[in-house]
């Protein structure tokens, strides 16, 4: 609490992490700090979500092992290590079984990564209704970059440059050999299919 910046009445507060929803202790404290809080959750096919975490350790620590060494206790078997950070992110039903603990459904808002990019405009009206803001962020404010391959955001009331996201975004995916994307589907299907009841939305990642 200490290090958020001061607000007035009808300001929002905002923080941002990966690293909450997917640690065990975070849903218990926020709940004891500020449990009327909303809480948004960007998610994104956990496959490609995957390859994109190994994508930016492997830019960080070029000698690490590839991907496919990694993602197997046993490759022979085709056990899958649900253990390596990874792969353990995108088992998103476990970690929202945490969270529902403390929170109801309702304060909490899923965003399709996928859409953010085909439909941004489409996934923030969504936010701003969620969080009870006018829309302001619309269609206008959005183009399409072609070298990134997302969406960048315009500035609205100005005409200075575009707010696009850094280098560590947009990064080309290392080749993965089919055989362990294809296990690796088959092994997040039905946690998937979990996400897709508790959340009442089905994100199509199949």
């Amino acid at each position: 609490r200490n290090v958020m910046p001061k607000t007035l009445d009808g300001q929002i507060t905002m923080e941002k992490t990966p690293s909450y929803f997917v640690t065990n202790e975070a849903p218990r404290r926020i709940h004891s700090m500020a449990k009327d809080t909303k809480l948004i959750v960007v998610v994104r096919n956990p496959v490609t979500r995957a390859i994109s975490d190994y994508t930016q350790t492997l830019s960080k620590k070029p000698d690490i092992p590839t991907f496919e060494v990694l993602a197997f206790k046993n490759r022979t078997l085709g056990l899958i290590d649900a253990s390596w950070s990874a792969i353990r992110i995108g088992i998103y039903a476990l970690h929202l079984e945490n969270w529902l603990q403390y929170f109801p459904l309702s304060q909490i808002l899923f965003v399709s990564g996928e859409r953010l990019i085909t439909d941004p405009a489409g996934e923030m009206a969504k936010v701003q209704d969620f969080l009870g803001l006018k829309r302001i962020v619309t269609e206008k404010h959005f183009y399409f970059n072609k070298t990134k391959g997302f969406p960048c955001l315009k500035k609205p009331e100005d005409s200075s440059a575009p707010r696009c996201l850094g280098k560590s975004k947009g990064r080309t995916h290392p080749k993965i050999d089919p055989d362990v994307i294809h296990r690796l589907r088959k092994f997040y299907k039905p946690f998937n299919v979990m996400f897709y009841q508790m959340t009442g939305q089905d994100f199509q990642w199949e």
